[in-house]
């Protein structure tokens, strides 16, 4: 294991140089660009030329990336344009509500997923997997947008049991904790369930389609033809192996919800990187949306590597040369 881990580290080195020369180079090509957003349309030629200079140098391409990368090892993503800030300043500060978002979402999708694909896999063809299949098709078929802005118009305009927006309510003076701790919590439900019942919808599907298939594997009648019970028969036996697959899904799901985070941060107006990532696309601030990438990109990559790590902990029968 620990020679595999090693490997897949040292593969995942040229992955992500590939990624973010790719990103780069779609960016170098994009129209417009950070001086177009900061400069006065009605100055001149000659102190355009100057701006330009100035905050995009006429370097080649390739040195261009490869002092950006430089700086990058060295932990520097570049100064933001619309903020006026340090890129790794930013990233901290915003990374830490989208976190929360994206952790709660993934409970969600767990707790309620896995458990639904399990009833509607064993109970094929009743009314419980009819309706989760349904359920599971409008989860998968519904844009999260729209989703989230019939959330508001019902739960906050409507009944105005939750906020419009934000992740608090900074008007909100008081020192008792559980008054704030109530206070972020009715900021986040909403967009929790909007960002966790989409992903819920897939977890059902898919916990569902691997289910059907090993409980119809010989073990499991021979398990059921030895007195088991139903129960010992789904749990200990069907779902160590069904997992497998939910295992790969949700290794990449987590960099997934990040950046799906995006509609979800707009419409709901929460201040966390799925937002100032719309923001930073509409500025043309580049080194903000190169630094958010490569920390997506390596987010990815971790979770892939540990998918594959979780599998032999899952099943012990897989065994990495």
């Amino acid at each position: 294991m620990k020679n595999y881990i090693i490997r897949r580290l040292l593969q995942m080195i040229p992955v992500f140089l590939g990624i973010l020369f790719i990103l780069f180079f779609i960016l170098s090509k994009a129209p417009g660009g950070p001086s177009s957003m900061l400069m006065d349309p009605r100055i001149s030629a000659e102190a355009r030329m100057i701006l330009e200079e100035r905050m995009n140098p006429s370097l080649p391409f390739y040195q261009k990336f490869i002092n950006w990368v430089g700086e990058l090892l060295r932990g520097n993503l570049g100064y933001s344009t619309k903020h006026k800030k340090p890129v790794v300043d930013i990233i901290k500060v915003y990374m830490g509500p989208t976190f929360r978002l994206a952790l709660v979402s993934l409970c969600i999708s767990i707790v309620i997923g896995i458990p639904a694909g399990i009833l509607s896999a064993t109970r094929q063809r009743s009314l419980a997997d009819q309706a989760f299949t349904a359920f599971s098709l409008v989860g998968i078929s519904m844009p999260v947008f729209f989703f989230g802005l019939l959330m508001l118009k019902f739960f906050a305009v409507d009944l105005r049991w939750f906020p419009l927006n934000g992740m608090r309510n900074y008007l909100l003076k008081s020192d008792n904790q559980l008054v704030i701790f109530r206070d972020y919590v009715r900021h986040l439900f909403l967009p929790s369930i909007v960002l966790g019942l989409a992903s819920t919808a897939s977890f059902m599907r898919y916990t569902r389609s691997s289910m059907l298939e090993v409980i119809r594997q010989d073990y499991i009648r021979t398990a059921r033809a030895k007195g088991l019970k139903e129960k010992v028969v789904i749990y200990r036996h069907a779902l160590r192996n069904a997992i497998i697959p939910i295992i790969t899904l949700l290794g990449f799901w987590v960099p997934a919800l990040l950046s799906g985070a995006v509609a979800t941060e707009t419409v709901f107006g929460y201040p966390g990187l799925g937002k100032i990532s719309v923001e930073a696309v509409n500025s043309r601030d580049y080194p903000l949306i190169l630094g958010i990438n490569a920390m997506l990109t390596v987010l990815t990559l971790i979770g892939a590597l540990l998918a594959d790590i979780l599998y032999a902990i899952a099943d012990p029968r897989i065994k990495y040369d």
